[in-house]
């Protein structure tokens, strides 16, 4: 997440960085689908009909249909998916193995400036993981002067050469729990974690016009994501910081749009706090500027308390819609970046005083043992630090906490058996 430079400036530096700017090749907009790398099968996705897959000699993955996918369910815990509107979109067709930038027709940034997604196709796989870029986010003039307005083809080439080769992403790491898993790069250029659903808004003290659109846009990039992947054995949705929120605030829809297969829950620091830590106030000028009565599901009453609280009881929601698809969080104790963050609900939403190193763990730790505990598939990895996201960079491989490598503690979460580590 972003927060004010006048508190923070070194942070701000390197969430600037993680913002993403990124790398361009030119694909194909025609039907595609990564499937197992065989010629000419015939596949069905969930609810929807057959797509006929072909891995050419080139390395051109591509579809000779394109795909209807069902969506709706729980998780693959209910004997069926409910009835919902099918997904439906062309797939995508793009080199393999490596980056490629896909224009998503409608999808927009902050800005009205047209954006898209990143993918890297291997046809040798059947697993996918969606992940949800962070950085920042705009409510006030101070964190909308440092949000990511727009990200297009020139921002991904960028991304792709640096950021898109380490971390989560990096295809040469025999530790990476994810390396040969077909990749989709959702930017962030959207100001609202990823779960804005008004355009033209007026930003209190800050700009106008903008396009809180996020939510909108993942609806677009499924369209094309689900008609891709009919045949899919394995998916993982994450996210970092205002990703890692967004992959939360989208779980729902996208465990509906791949059900009856479970979908894992990954969220790299974007940790939805009880109202005794994340302000009542603070989430209701999200709910009101970024129009999220729309996003949060209906059926999630406790979603929305009269005083404006009530984001974390989304949980609990999930636990009960989805109680057979892994969850898990990861975040520092002290997150100097969140805790900054939230600190703008300080003195009911008056001022901007972070949480204390303290406040900010006794809130996790509510977290966990008051939320997340109530579904035995939802794993926690708490890192006794100040450090903010995990899934980018060496870090990845590099931090174990009480012996655990995180990226250990990935892989159990991936095959259904997520652990709590740390503080």
């Amino acid at each position: 997440m972003r927060i004010r430079a006048c508190l923070v400036p070194a942070i701000l530096a390197s969430i600037a960085a993680a913002c993403g700017s990124g790398a361009a090749v030119d694909a194909s907009s025609q039907s595609s689908s990564e499937g197992s790398g065989g010629t000419g099968g015939v596949i069905t996705g969930a609810g929807g009909g057959p797509v006929a897959v072909s891995a050419s000699s080139s390395g051109v993955v591509s579809a000779t249909t394109s795909a209807t996918v069902g969506s709706g369910g729980a998780g693959g815990s209910a004997a069926a998916c409910p009835s919902t509107p099918p997904i439906e979109g062309p797939g995508i067709s793009a080199p393999a193995h490596q980056w490629t930038w896909i224009p998503i027709a409608g999808a927009v940034c902050r800005d009205g400036s047209p954006t898209g997604i990143g993918v890297r196709l291997n046809p040798g796989s059947t697993k996918l993981y969606v992940y949800l870029e962070g950085g920042g986010a705009c409510f006030n003039a101070a964190t909308c002067a440092i949000a990511l307005g727009s990200f297009g083809q020139v921002e991904f080439a960028s991304w792709a050469g640096t950021v898109g080769l380490t971390g989560i992403f990096d295809a040469t790491q025999v530790a990476n729990p994810v390396q040969e898993w077909n990749a989709v790069y959702v930017p962030y250029c959207s100001g609202d974690v990823h779960a804005g659903d008004v355009s033209g808004a007026a930003v209190p003290g800050g700009p106008t016009g903008q396009d809180f659109l996020g939510y909108e846009n993942i609806a677009l990039y499924l369209q094309r994501i689900v008609a891709t992947f009919p045949d899919a054995s394995q998916v993982l949705l994450t996210g970092i910081s205002a990703g890692g929120f967004g992959a939360a605030f989208n779980y729902d829809r996208v465990a509906a749009a791949f059900c009856p297969l479970p979908v894992a829950l990954l969220d790299d620091s974007g940790p939805p706090m009880s109202d005794a830590y994340l302000a009542p106030c603070l989430q209701k000028q999200w709910r009101g500027l970024w129009n999220l009565a729309g996003v949060v599901p209906a059926a999630c009453t406790a979603c929305t308390e009269p005083s404006g609280g009530g984001i974390v009881n989304y949980v609990s929601y999930l636990n009960e819609r989805w109680p057979k698809s892994p969850k898990g969080l990861i975040s520092s104790t002290q997150d100097a970046v969140i805790s900054t963050f939230f600190g703008y609900g300080s003195d009911d939403c008056t001022a901007s005083t972070p949480l204390s190193g303290a406040t900010y763990a006794a809130g996790l730790q509510d977290l966990r043992a008051n939320y997340l505990a109530a579904s035995p598939l939802w794993g926690t990895y708490f890192v006794d630090s100040i450090t903010h996201t995990y899934l980018l960079g060496p870090g990845f491989y590099t931090t174990t906490v009480g012996g655990e490598p995180l990226t250990q503690w990935v892989a159990d979460l991936l095959d259904g058996h997520p652990g709590n580590i740390g503080p």
